[in-house]
């Protein structure tokens, strides 16, 4: 069984005397993709960015590999890469300047144009950032927060706003990111995204953690608790007539 590479203990975040984050805890494998799911409010952000280091801890610890964030968030910035809802860049600053800038900063020298091939961004090179669409923003983000190969990748509602190809895209690199042994923790409001990218989620309400588990489990959790509904089978979706319409490809 893989180890953990982050513990989180009795995590708070209070604001105005209220707690956003209210006294969670949990672990994550090293090498899983873990969700954390829950309506807007919940406290989704708010313990990612706690983990990030970019909101001060109230209460508790986490530690990823061994470091505690609030102890030294230094070297915690240079184990993880940060995917942000709404990623933005320098305007008039083309794709490869924007990678190695990315590298420069963490001290690292990387070849750039490998980084957005990777990311389908090869072609876009020598494009400017604002020019990209939404997904293509995206998709530069994951590569700029990649480029010091980062412990844990944090990736906060990734595909939020994308067309159904660029959100089954961005599906292939989060397990392309996964494949090569970096961990991913992330938050969605999409249930269908939880179930096909996340080896386990939390669910969050009121700033707790109310379950916890795989998605197939805690499906088998509510169907032994007696719920049902009327069942239809189908071999394909809306989505599915979409995609196949209208091609596999990414439209940039």
């Amino acid at each position: 069984m893989a180890k953990a590479i982050l513990k989180v203990k009795d995590l708070k975040k209070v604001y105005g005397g209220k707690p956003a984050v209210d006294g969670i805890s949990f672990e994550v494998k090293k090498g899983e993709v873990f969700g954390i799911l829950g309506p807007n409010g919940a406290g989704k952000t708010t313990t990612l960015e706690m983990i990030e280091t970019m909101r001060e801890i109230d209460g508790g610890t986490a530690v990823i590999d061994g470091v505690d964030v609030a102890k030294d968030p230094d070297a915690i910035k240079r184990m993880i890469g940060v995917q942000p809802q709404t990623p933005a860049f320098q305007d008039k600053t083309k794709l490869l300047e924007i990678i190695e800038l990315f590298a420069a900063a963490y001290g690292e020298k990387v070849n750039a144009q490998e980084f957005l091939d990777e990311v389908s961004l090869g072609e876009k090179a020598s494009s400017f950032a604002e020019d990209l669409s939404g997904g293509q923003r995206q998709r530069l983000s994951i590569a700029a927060a990649l480029v010091h190969n980062p412990k844990v990748f944090f990736m906060d509602e990734p595909t939020t706003g994308l067309d159904p190809q660029a959100r089954r895209n961005l599906w292939d690199l989060t397990r392309e990111v996964r494949d090569k042994g970096v961990t991913v923790l992330m938050t969605t409001h999409y249930m269908e995204e939880a179930e096909m990218l996340c080896d386990r989620v939390a669910i969050m309400d009121n700033g707790k953690i109310i379950a916890l588990d795989t998605p197939k489990n805690l499906v088998k959790q509510l169907l032994k608790r007696g719920f049902k509904k009327e069942q239809h089978v189908e071999q394909a979706n809306l989505e599915d007539v979409f995609i196949d319409l209208t091609g596999k490809g990414l439209r940039e």
